[in-house]
Parts: C-alpha cells; sequence; structure tokens
C-alpha cells in the first residue's frame, strides 16, 4: 500500500473528468462521485481478495466489497472457475436453465422464510415486485417503511430513504408523483410504539410492512430488543405482508440471513447480489400461498428477460456452497469484525452486526435515522480522505456500512486499526 505522501490520482481525475462529459455526475450511481466526502473518487482497475487497486496502482484494503456481496473476497477461485465453465457454453438465453432451479433450492433450503423463490436481476427490482406481490396477495394499498432504510429506488418508498438519498440530504426526489408517495406510510425505525399505534388506526388498510432487519442504509443499526418481534405480531394480527429486505443482510450475517440470527420469519424476503457473487442479480421470495399469486401461477405480473442468468447464477451457486461447506467462515468474520471495531477514535460510536459496521461521527447512541443525522459529516469525511491517503477503502458516506470478507487477515486488520488511530488525528 502505498502512504499518504505518495497518493496519486491523476489518473482517476482524468478519467472522471471525461466521464461527466457523457454520464451524469460523471457517474452510474449517485454515492460513487464522492460528494459528501470530497476530492476524486478512485477508478478501480482490479481486485483480489480483500484488496483492490486503481488505474493510478494504489492499493487499497477494501471494506465495501462491491457494497457488501463479497463475502469470500474479489475473485475468489471457486467464484472464477464457475464463470469460465459456463463462459464455455453461453452467456444468456432467455429461457429456463438447471442452475437456476439448483439456485432456487439451495435458496429455499437456507433461508427460513422462503418456500418458493422468483430470481430478478436487483435488490430494487426484487422490493418493487414483493410490494406488488403483497398488495396483490391482500389486496390492499399501503405499505409502512422506516426512515433511513433503503430499498432502492421504486418511487413509493423513496420516502425518507437512507444510503444515497441520505448522503445527499433529500428526503424525496423529483420525478415520483405525490400520489404514490401517499401509498407509504413512513415510521421511526426501533419505534415500536409508532408500529403498534400505526396499525390500530389503519392497520385494515396496510398490505405490507418492509424493512431492513439490519439497517444497513443509514449505517449500521440494529433491530431493538422486541421490535422485529412486534413487527411479525402486528402484521399477523392484522392480515398485513411482513417483508424482511435482506438485500444486504441475507448470507452476510449469517447463511439464513438476519432472520435466521434473530429467530423472526417474515412473510417474504428480498435478497440482492449475494446471490450472485456481486454480479447483477436478486430475488424475491416467501410463503407458498403468497408466491403462487405470481404470474404465470396467479394474476401478480412480473418478468425479466436476463433473470436468472447462467453467469449470475453459477457464481452465486459456487460462492454459496463454499459458505455452506465452511459455516466457520461465519465465525472468522465475526471475530475479524470485532477487532476492527474494538476500539474506535474518540468521539466515534460504533454499530456492528456479525461482518456489517459503521463507525458513526456523534458521541450519542445510534438507533434510528434521526440518531444518524446527529453525525459530524465534514469530521467524518476528513476522516475517509485521510484512511484512503493510507490505503483504506471505506464507502464514500456516513451513511452506509462496512463489511469484512473472509480474505481478510489479521494483518489487515491491523493495518486498518492503526491507519484509523493516525486518520482520527490527522
Amino acid at each position: 500500500m502505498k502512504d499518504s505522501r505518495t497518493l496519486d490520482l491523476s489518473r482517476s481525475r482524468a478519467l472522471f473528468e471525461r466521464a461527466q462529459q457523457t454520464i451524469p455526475g460523471g457517474v452510474n450511481s449517485p454515492v460513487r462521485a464522492f460528494r459528501s466526502v470530497g476530492g476524486t473518487p478512485p477508478f478501480i482497475a482490479r481486485g483480489d481478495g480483500a484488496r483492490i487497486w486503481d488505474v493510478d496502482g494504489n492499493e487499497y484494503i477494501d471494506y465495501v466489497g462491491s457494497w457488501g456481496p463479497l463475502l469470500l473476497g474479489h475473485r475468489h477461485p471457486a467464484v472464477i472457475r464457475a464463470l469460465e465453465e459456463v463462459l464455455a457454453i453461453g452467456t444468456s438465453f432467455g429461457a429456463p436453465t438447471e442452475r437456476e432451479v439448483e439456485l432456487a433450492e439451495l435458496i429455499c433450503d437456507a433461508v427460513p422464510s422462503i418456500e418458493m423463490v422468483r430470481l430478478v436481476n436487483s435488490g430494487t427490482e426484487a422490493t418493487m415486485s414483493a410490494i406488488r406481490v403483497a398488495r396483490g396477495y391482500t389486496g390492499r394499498d399501503l405499505t409502512v417503511k422506516f426512515a433511513g432504510c433503503y430499498h432502492g429506488h421504486v418511487d413509493s418508498l423513496l420516502v425518507k430513504a437512507g444510503s444515497g438519498v441520505a448522503t445527499f440530504g433529500i428526503p424525496d426526489t423529483a420525478g415520483v408523483p405525490a400520489r404514490f408517495a401517499e401509498t407509504t406510510i413512513t415510521l421511526a425505525y426501533n419505534s415500536i410504539e409508532a408500529v403498534e399505534q400505526t396499525f390500530r388506526q389503519r392497520g385494515g388498510e396496510i398490505a405490507a410492512v418492509i424493512v431492513e432487519p439490519v439497517a444497513g442504509n443509514m449505517g449500521c443499526v440494529p433491530p431493538a430488543d422486541g421490535f422485529l418481534e412486534c413487527l411479525r405480531d402486528q402484521c399477523t394480527r392484522h392480515g398485513a405482508v411482513l417483508i424482511f429486505d435482506e438485500v444486504m443482510t441475507g448470507f452476510r450475517v449469517a447463511f439464513g440471513g438476519a432472520q435466521q440470527l434473530y429467530g423472526v420469519t417474515p412473510d417474504m424476503t428480498t435478497l440482492g447480489k449475494v446471490i450472485g457473487a456481486g454480479l447483477p442479480i436478486g430475488a424475491y421470495g416467501g410463503r407458498r400461498e403468497i408466491m403462487r399469486r405470481v404470474a404465470p401461477s396467479g394474476p401478480v405480473y412480473q418478468a425479466g428477460t436476463l433473470s436468472g442468468n447462467p453467469l449470475a447464477v453459477s457464481a452465486g451457486l459456487a460462492a454459496l456452497r463454499e459458505l455452506r461447506r465452511h459455516p466457520e467462515i461465519y465465525e472468522r468474520l465475526d471475530r475479524l469484525a470485532g477487532e476492527l471495531t474494538a476500539d474506535p477514535p474518540a468521539g466515534v460510536t460504533v454499530n456492528r452486526v456479525g461482518s456489517m459496521f459503521t463507525f458513526f461521527f456523534t458521541g450519542r447512541p445510534v438507533r434510528n435515522y434521526a440518531d444518524a443525522q446527529t453525525c459530524d459529516t465534514e469530521r467524518f469525511a476528513r476522516f475517509h480522505r485521510a484512511m484512503l491517503e493510507r490505503g483504506i477503502y471505506l464507502a464514500p458516506s456516513q451513511f452506509e456500512a462496512g463489511f469484512v470478507s473472509a480474505a481478510h487477515t489479521s494483518e489487515d486488520i491491523a493495518k486498518t486499526v492503526a491507519a484509523a488511530r493516525e486518520a482520527a488525528v490527522a
């Protein structure tokens, strides 16, 4: 790794200027522009294990991991072999393949709530589809979500969302009709009282409650004691569909996701690119009686030409089978993440669930979106730049989670902790 005195981003800078001529903001997803932390975003050339290199040759220990799905690190041999096998036979057919069935069976076997599953192309597509199915199943229109939880750029869910929306301080977004937003009720995360009151008042109108069982898009925020249980109870009492958005937590915090970790079973679950080892893919699934409402079995239409594409499915099968064969990986991830977060800089609150973590630049506990908003984002931006200069690649937003992979070593963690001490002073 190069130290802070030798970090050169001249080629990245030139590429960023060039990109802005043809791509809005120079990036294909807003947070990548580094607007909230300042400076030039490194343009990544390659990755291997726990490290990435930019086009200028700078090396970084990576705690983004393609935003979570690379549990095994970059270019894991089993994943690469699986991709090579598929490249020998074809990349896309738009027709059923055997591997799709194998992946569906693996997911149903691993995730407690999923009896049937439909593969899609992204986490956003998964949450959008799950909401549609819940409405079709219940015959109701309202959805309950929680402030700071991001469920993709679905029109009705971009209300007090987290992730990039939180980074830019946009409570809603242009282009979404007000009537779409009116179908969404937004509550404070971890507020049992707000949930119970809302169901008392409008329980008969609520089609679904969608929640990140461990929030990751306002930073890592674990559920309070009894919160997930309250959601389960209220949805059961009032006939609403409980959806766990496990795009980030699925196979990450436990092999069966957060629902296995906390022992609370939702009616539906959404998954993201973790089931493709980082390639573009998603899925939604749940109880058989609900999923049988999906076309062609039922009246709720959803389709996708590239759904279940061979590349993503094969990579995902390889990664998930590796995790299933080696359950000790989760113990190691938890231990390494514990070492990483054991001694945070002064004035910083750390939240961690398994190998997900966030350094919140606030002195108070962070239990919801309002707490997260008390963070000193300017101090975080300075910290982020100082860490980058010391060869540590963190998410370029205070309101994102970080991730440890199985490719990280104790030496990587020790270097990162030392860099954090220096960066906090700098």
